[in-house]
């Protein structure tokens, strides 16, 4: 059931990275885009993905190295994890100038956030075809369940992708379903 969850987060953080991606390859070629929108998924990244996604995959992964005991293998994944949050921090700070009206060379937008792109999804691959699939080799039904106590805590309601009524990241929500008809 956890794996799961973290697999649909996975879906739904490539569908905004794929955004993002898009916006990038507009920009370089000096057309428009929707820097607000740009910011609101940088936003999403901040409040759901590193406040909820990342500790969620940090807890269970610290209890599967308890479980191993395996001193040889180097948590990765949490120093990744810390690595993406200041590239969201760095990227968030600059639409932010931008959306102030501060300028900002666009190579250097452009570059952040091919960076972060790359990032992201080096990231996702690594966890879906390293960790993942290692957690579900070696955690048993009892220890998921142990774990799951263990991240009540920060499990909360995605904000974009729930079913909720949630009037966070409306415009984001509306573009994501214009977007995929």
């Amino acid at each position: 059931m956890m794996l799961k969850r973290l697999m649909q987060d996975h879906r739904h953080i490539s569908i905004l990275i794929s955004i993002l991606d898009r916006k990038a390859s507009k920009l370089e070629r000096g057309e428009h885009v929707d820097f607000s929108l740009i910011k609101d998924i940088v936003s999403y990244m901040q409040d759901y993905a590193e406040h909820s996604h990342h500790p969620f995959e940090d807890i269970i992964y610290e209890y599967y190295l308890e479980l191993t005991q395996d001193e040889k293998t180097t948590n990765r994944l949490a120093s990744e994890h810390i690595k993406l949050s200041g590239d969201t921090a760095i990227l968030m700070a600059s639409l932010t100038m931008i959306l102030n009206d501060v300028v900002i060379p666009r190579d250097k937008l452009i570059r952040d956030l091919h960076q972060y792109v790359s990032s992201q999804r080096a990231h996702m691959h690594y966890e879906e075809h390293v960790i993942f699939p290692m957690l579900d080799q070696k955690l048993t039904p009892d220890d998921w369940e142990a774990v799951g106590d263990r991240c009540q805590i920060k499990l909360i309601e995605d904000p974009l992708f729930s079913d909720n009524d949630s009037q966070v990241f409306q415009e984001l929500k509306d573009f994501i379903t214009q977007d995929s008809h």
